[in-house]
């Protein structure tokens, strides 16, 4: 049966790139002749649509309104699993609202939790095409969001070293990541961090502490103005020397039934100061550098920021623009040539490339042996520096990489 109406859906945590797949899905409807809506709010949307009057259509007229850069959804979202709903006849719902718009079919952006509700509503006969979104990276291709979030991270990293080296204090900043520590990785190597805590590396904060201490002491005392500061971005899943995730459990779950992750930073900070109060050269350091006041000032502050939010939200960045309108594009021409229950995972040139979105949820974590990379140039992994032993082959054009 051919297309002739779709609805487009965005669904989990908002992101940058996502008013692109928007308005990409738009746009090329309205050149194939099809029409596009908006189902608001995500899953839950798609559960009321039986109870909905109208819906927005993206005419052209409305695509003006739509801009690509600003980050988070036009169509708004909802962190709904719909097996989870305590409705038996939730499918049937969900189907008769479809036929109520005489929708023919969905696009659907979202992570790895909307993917695995996608491959639910496919398995009931709905026909849906997934477009990967999350900021976390960990899919097994490269989804919508990342490249924004570690540009935020970066940014974010760079201007705090401004007050860190006002004060010479220590900077913990902890970001989103869930239990993979992409964006942390990257946006911290973006933003020059001299530490960068993940969840795949559980943490030894005894290295912790040796590297922060001789980089830091270092910075202030060989500067004319005896200023310094030292930058740690953490993963909000990080874990424990014993595989042990630190978190503040009173946060609560989601409605997938995940950790609320929080506490991270806060984590961080306490486990370095205690080493900082016991280590004997820490006052004659303070002394070194003509900071030390007795009662006062003893030693050097540890500062904990938390951006949350900040991270997804405001600008998305121009790669995400580019491939958020490219992969949402690419979704509506899988729909309209009976492609369903897939993920798009690239477009270059002719070709449209796609794969089960039960594989592309899958999760990816960092890869170990590019960590110790980073180690080898002096970043602060939380273990001991790993040695890292390039294999060099020879490659051919193209090369395509996600980040």
């Amino acid at each position: 049966m051919a297309i002739k109406k779709l609805g487009v859906i965005t669904s989990g945590g908002d992101c940058g790139g996502l008013n692109a797949v928007i308005k990409g899905v738009g746009l090329i409807s309205n050149a194939l002749g099809i029409e596009a809506v908006i189902i608001p709010n995500g899953y839950a949307g798609l559960y009321n649509l039986i109870e909905m009057n109208k819906l927005a259509s993206l005419s052209q007229a409305r695509l003006e309104i739509i801009k690509a850069a600003p980050s988070g959804s036009e169509a708004g979202h909802s962190r709904v699993k719909i097996k989870k709903i305590d409705d038996p006849d939730k499918y049937e719902r969900i189907k008769k609202g479809l036929e109520k718009f005489g929708i023919d079919g969905l696009v659907i952006s979202g992570g790895d939790d909307t993917g695995s509700v996608m491959v639910d509503l496919s398995e009931q006969g709905i026909k849906c095409v997934h477009v990967p979104k999350t900021m976390d990276l960990d899919l097994q291709s490269y989804s919508v969001g990342g490249d924004s979030a570690v540009n935020r991270i970066a940014n974010f990293a760079r201007d705090l070293q401004t007050t860190g080296m006002s004060h010479n204090r220590v900077i913990v900043m902890e970001v989103f990541g869930r239990y993979a520590g992409h964006t942390a990785m990257r946006g911290g190597i973006g933003g020059e961090a001299d530490c960068i805590l993940i969840p795949e590396i559980p943490v030894d904060f005894d290295e912790v502490y040796a590297h922060m201490k001789a980089r830091y002491t270092e910075r202030v005392l060989s500067s004319d103005v005896m200023a310094g500061t030292y930058t740690i971005v953490v993963a909000e899943g990080l874990k424990d020397v014993k595989g042990e995730t630190i978190a503040d459990t009173s946060a609560g779950k989601d409605a997938f039934g995940h950790l609320k992750l929080t506490g991270a930073g806060k984590y961080v900070r306490k486990q370095l100061e205690e080493r900082m109060k016991k280590d004997p050269d820490v006052i004659e350091f303070m002394k070194k550098s003509h900071m030390y006041t007795p009662g006062i000032y003893e030693m050097p502050e540890i500062r904990e920021v938390t951006p949350g939010h900040l991270v997804r939200s405001g600008s998305t960045s121009a790669y995400d623009v580019n491939f958020g309108l490219s992969a949402g594009a690419a979704g509506v021409l899988l729909l309209a040539s009976g492609h369903t229950g897939v993920s798009v995972i690239d477009v270059t040139g002719k070709d449209v490339k796609f794969i089960p979105t039960a594989q592309v949820i899958k999760q990816r974590l960092v890869n170990m042996d590019e960590v110790a990379l980073y180690e080898e140039m002096g970043i602060c992994f939380g273990r001991a520096p790993q040695k890292y032993e390039p294999q060099f082959i020879e490659g051919s054009l193209p090369i395509a990489r996600h980040l």
